[in-house]
């Protein structure tokens, strides 16, 4: 295969001779399109990799990437599939696809949903890790009623001391402590090793074993070090899932099914709160019982992953196209669209390859924060990941029996109303497999945050109300309710689907690593002092400083957080190109404005420029121009 010219060569972020490294060669092939950097794209414009190529250069180049990765028996649909990706919109005019594939394409848009089981059936039980998680934090939560009793530290009621307060805190957060310190950052280096498939099942043995483990110890030091071990393979799992799914799933749906992973924690926290009232009789071992049931959702882990394709761009970053191409095919409802998403992140790969070059586990995090392009992604998925901690959600997930407890509710009222929260933070969160792709993570943020401050707040002003009022308790279970059911649309499913889209696919594990650490280091933060918290503040207090929080979320995630609907994962690389001070000034002097006009003022003639622009078809464009076919 002959050499093809980079289109950048060099990687001069301070100023704006960026366009020097433009490769004149290759824009001629191009025709009128110029080449983005993909570090300073000033210019916001977005790009397809393929747009302007003449044809007989664009059958060229596939036939050299056939015959360098050994596939040559496949050169015709290759051709197809790069005519495709080319301009996706103009599908309908390429005239070697029969009726077939031009169908299936339109399925794309008109039926987006309708894609092959293997791909439903790998998002899925992938996700159902994440019930681990939420089962172990619920049953947590009704174990905190009995263990720190039986363990000699209680932190309430006669016996309780601030050196208990801190101890329950700790032993609470060791999972998330495991996860933030060693978990998480395994994940780099055994996906390197492994691939997706593997850390999953190493993970998910840690999920399982320890987790048993725990329903069998004599002391709370014991107790602590089970959490540690489940921390690992939570870690592990987190900074996985996520990014498998995402790689697996087509753009349109992409938002729908990663999110699946915030399906399954909602749903392991409802059925670990209705696991602590099904034990809430059974007398000294409710709390063994309550900890240790958390280990049947890895059981069908362990199992299913090893009938789950390999994701293909972990195939595509080890040069093994053949295996990637086969994964696609399962993961596609037809060859051809499996050969157009090889070819099409086999080019834009290529550009990130000029920009970012080799590198190993230490230098991919240090390039974390040194090159702009992914330094980027870092600001937004921390953003996101530490705003889940902000909104206060897990003071809830954590101790809400604590909180029913401080509101003059017994026990089994207690677990009846974390329970009717479990209930609440599951059904909510399906409006989010439509929302998250057709308004946007950005959108879903920026409405819901707002609504959880003035709830929460809410909620810590009805402890004010005379506990003998009948309305004390029932206020306070309402908008903890009303809370829960803004945040699973919301900062619910957002954070991890979000942080698996932003990275480029040679920092995509190291990056969600540090996203997840991020995430797990603030809830093990919020873990240990939110005892505390909650005997130094007072419920009023406590309740107050998280609605003030939600507030320092909002105002980070208008600046900082760009939206990622509809864009493949290699398309994203533009929208993270965008300087950051682009971004945060177009939303305080362009979008901020334009919104006040629109929705305060009631002026219907606002118009808003948009930030983006598009140069060549990208895959989002065949969705206007199928649907516009189709009316």
């Amino acid at each position: 295969m002959a050499e093809e010219k980079p289109i950048i060569t060099q990687i001069d972020n301070s100023s704006d001779e960026y366009d020097r490294g433009y490769n004149a060669a290759v824009a001629a092939e191009r025709g009128h399109q110029k080449a983005v950097d993909l570090n300073r794209n000033v210019t916001a414009r977005i790009q397809n990799p393929l747009a302007g190529i003449p044809r007989a250069t664009l059958f060229q180049n596939v036939e050299d990437f056939a015959a360098e990765v050994g596939m040559t028996e496949q050169t015709d649909l290759f051709q197809k599939g790069a005519l495709v990706a080319q301009d996706p919109p103009a599908f309908e005019s390429v005239e070697s696809l029969d009726e077939v594939e031009k169908d299936a394409l339109r399925n794309e848009v008109l039926h987006k949903w309708r894609q092959p089981w293997p791909l439903y059936f790998t998002v899925i039980l992938c996700s159902i890790g994440a019930a681990v998680q939420g089962w172990d934090q619920t049953g947590s939560n009704g174990a905190n009623l009995s263990w720190p009793i039986e363990f000699g530290v209680p932190d309430t009621g006669p016996g309780a001391t601030d050196y208990n307060t801190w101890i329950v805190g700790i032993v609470n957060a060791g999972p998330y402590i495991g996860s933030a310190l060693l978990g998480c950052w395994l994940s780099d280096p055994l996906n390197f090793i492994f691939g997706r498939r593997g850390v999953i099942f190493f993970s998910a043995i840690f999920c399982l074993i320890p987790v048993i483990g725990s329903a069998f110890c004599q002391n709370w030091e014991q107790l602590f070090v089970t959490r540690l071990l489940l921390g690992i393979g939570m870690g592990a799992k987190a900074s996985t899932v996520p990014i498998y799914a995402a790689e697996n799933c087509p753009a349109a749906i992409r938002g729908g099914l990663v999110m699946s992973w915030q399906m399954w924690t909602a749903f392991g926290i409802f059925l670990g709160f209705c696991a602590n009232l099904a034990v809430y009789n059974v007398g000294d071992i409710a709390w063994r019982l309550q900890l240790g049931s958390a280990f049947i959702p890895a059981v069908p882990l362990v199992i299913g992953v090893y009938f789950c394709p390999e994701s293909p761009r972990w195939y595509i970053k080890k040069g093994r196209y053949q295996d990637a191409f086969n994964s696609l095919c399962r993961l596609r409802n037809t060859p051809l669209q499996a050969a157009r998403d090889l070819y099409y992140i086999h080019a834009q790969i290529k550009e990130e390859a000029d920009i970012i070059g080799k590198n190993n586990y230490v230098t991919r995090f240090v390039e974390l924060f040194t090159i702009p392009r992914v330094r980027r992604a870092t600001l937004a998925s921390f953003v996101v990941m530490l705003a889940q901690q902000m909104c206060g959600i897990n003071i809830i997930a954590f101790y809400s029996s604590t909180v029913f407890k401080e509101a003059g509710a017994g026990d089994l009222q207690a677990l009846l109303a974390s329970f009717g929260f479990g209930l609440v933070n599951f059904v909510f969160a399906w409006p989010a497999v439509w929302t998250i792709d057709t308004y946007g993570r950005r959108a879903l943020l920026l409405f819901t945050f707002p609504q959880m401050a003035w709830t929460l707040l809410a909620a810590g002003l009805c402890f004010l109300i005379p506990e003998e009022n009948r309305a004390h308790l029932g206020l306070i279970a309402f908008f903890i309710f009303l809370f829960a059911a803004f945040y699973s649309p919301g900062e619910g499913p957002v954070p991890f689907t979000y942080s698996a889209e932003v990275f480029p696919l040679s920092h995509r594990e190291v990056g969600m690593s540090w996203a997840v650490a991020t995430c797990l280091f603030w809830a093990a933060v919020l873990s240990i002092t939110f005892p505390r918290l909650l005997r130094a503040f007072h419920p009023v207090g406590a309740f107050g400083f998280y609605a003030g929080l939600n507030v320092t979320a909002l105002c980070l995630i208008f600046l900082f957080v760009p939206e990622t609907k509809q864009r493949t994962l290699e398309e994203l690389d533009y929208v993270f190109a965008v300087p950051t001070r682009t971004h945060a000034s177009y939303q305080l002097k362009k979008a901020l404005p334009w919104w006040i006009k629109r929705y305060i003022m009631r002026r219907k003639d606002a118009r808003l420029e948009p930030l983006y622009h598009f140069e060549g078809a990208t895959a989002a464009d065949q969705l206007i121009a199928v649907k516009a076919m189709a009316n």
